[in-house]
Parts: C-alpha cells; structure tokens; sequence
C-alpha cells in the first residue's frame, strides 16, 4: 500500500472518507481545504493538515512547499476537491458562475499539479476524482459535466508530460454527501431526469456513504495501473471483481 498521500478536499465528504482511510492503513497523509477538518482526522499523528484556497493561485504556490517541507515523496496524489454548481440548461447559467467552476474544478488542480512537481521529489500517481458527467453528457449539468471532461483531458497532457507519473481520472459514482443535500435540493423539472434518478437513490445501497466506499475506492487507487492507462478514465461502478 502506498505510504505517503496528499489529497485535496479534505474537510468533508470524499476527501475525508479518502484521508481516514489511508490514516487507518497506517499511512502518512498531508491534506488541504478551506476549512479545518474534524477530530477524526486531527487525531492521527500521521495526519498533516494546511488551510488554503485552492483558487488562490499565489497562497497555493506558497503554503504547499511549507506543508510538505519534510516529505521527500509522494506515492498518491488524490485532486478531490471541487464543486458543481446549479442544475440548469446552459443559457440559463451565468459566464460567471461557469468561469468560478472551471477555476475551482480544473484549474485550482493546475495550480497545485504545477507547485507539486516544481518541488522536485518523486510522484508516483495522481488520481483526479471525476463523475459520469464528464462522459455521458446529461442535460442540466452544465458547467460541472464540462469542467469535469476538461479536468480529464488535462490529466491526459500530464500523463503525456510526465511519464514517470501514473495519471487516472476515477469516478466514484453516487456517494452520499453535501453535494447530494445540494442536488436532492433542486425541486422537480421534468427537463432533468437525471436528477430525479440520483434522488431516488438516496437512502439506499446505490448511494453508500464516503466512509463505505472509501475502502473499495483505496483498493481501486492502490491497483489503478493495472486497470487503466496513464491519463485515462474509470468508473468504479464499472468494476465488476
């Protein structure tokens, strides 16, 4: 299993289902978001936490050197953070809020690949936590299925750039949170069927909670070059063993 961890996003939801995890398995992780993560965290001594905005470009560049000023490696870098904005046909969605989705979900994770490998020392994998939007196109979600297929494609450019560095875009399918409290949310449209499927999904085995598919999405992390290419995509529903 892979010792030394940085993952993004970890004050809530995947990240720190992702972060617990690695922690119990007895590996060191170094973790960043905007908001302090709980004691489940906090009370492993392996756990290394900075606050940053990932969006600040220049806070990036500065408080990643200094988090992880002791670690001469990476085994695993999990981009986890990110966000989805409304469920709505494109004209009904402002440039603006699609310009504030790519700089969250694409080009925050530009900016923390560029710090990372500007430091010098070795990466052997990041993995970008994707979503089904990013292949299948379904109406309304806009700015999120965009950012997401773009995310994918520049770990692609990443993978052809560093051949040292195995790169895999992973979708972890329907996991129960604060983004499904945002969608579950939405009030009906019959133009978004998509939607009402995700929402009858809550509550049931089909939508497990960050810590029940934490274990399965480590496992698949921890063997993901055996699954799929440098720069490319799976989704681990498709996972049939």
């Amino acid at each position: 299993m892979a010792n030394t961890i940085f993952i993004t996003g970890v004050s809530s939801g995947i990240g720190r289902g992702l972060a617990a995890e690695y922690l119990e398995q007895g590996a060191t992780v170094w973790g960043v978001s905007r908001r302090a993560p709980d004691g489940l965290l906090t009370g492993y001594s392996k756990f290394h936490f900075q606050s940053v905005d990932l969006t600040d470009a220049p806070q990036v560049e500065q408080q990643l050197p200094k988090l992880l000023a002791e670690c001469e490696g990476l085994d695993t870098v999990v981009l986890n953070a990110g966000a989805i904005g409304r469920i709505a046909d494109m004209p009904e969605v402002p440039l603006g809020d699609l310009r504030a989705l790519m700089e969250i979900n694409v080009w925050a994770n530009k900016t923390v690949l560029d710090s990372l490998f500007r430091q010098g020392f070795p990466v052997g994998r990041v993995i970008s936590i994707s979503s089904g939007a990013a292949v299948t196109g379904k109406r309304g979600w806009n700015g999120y299925a965009i950012s997401k297929a773009a995310m994918m494609m520049m770990a692609q450019l990443y993978a052809s750039e560093q051949p040292e560095t195995w790169f895999a875009s992973v979708a972890p399918g329907l996991v129960d949170t604060a983004m499904q409290d945002f969608l579950c949310g939405h009030s009906p449209d019959p133009r978004f069927d998509s939607l009402e499927v995700l929402k009858s999904k809550r509550d049931t085995d089909e939508m497990p909670k960050p810590q029940q598919i934490a274990g399965p999405l480590v496992r698949l992390i921890e063997g993901i070059e055996s699954r799929v290419e440098s720069g490319g995509f799976i989704d681990i529903r498709q996972i049939k063993d």
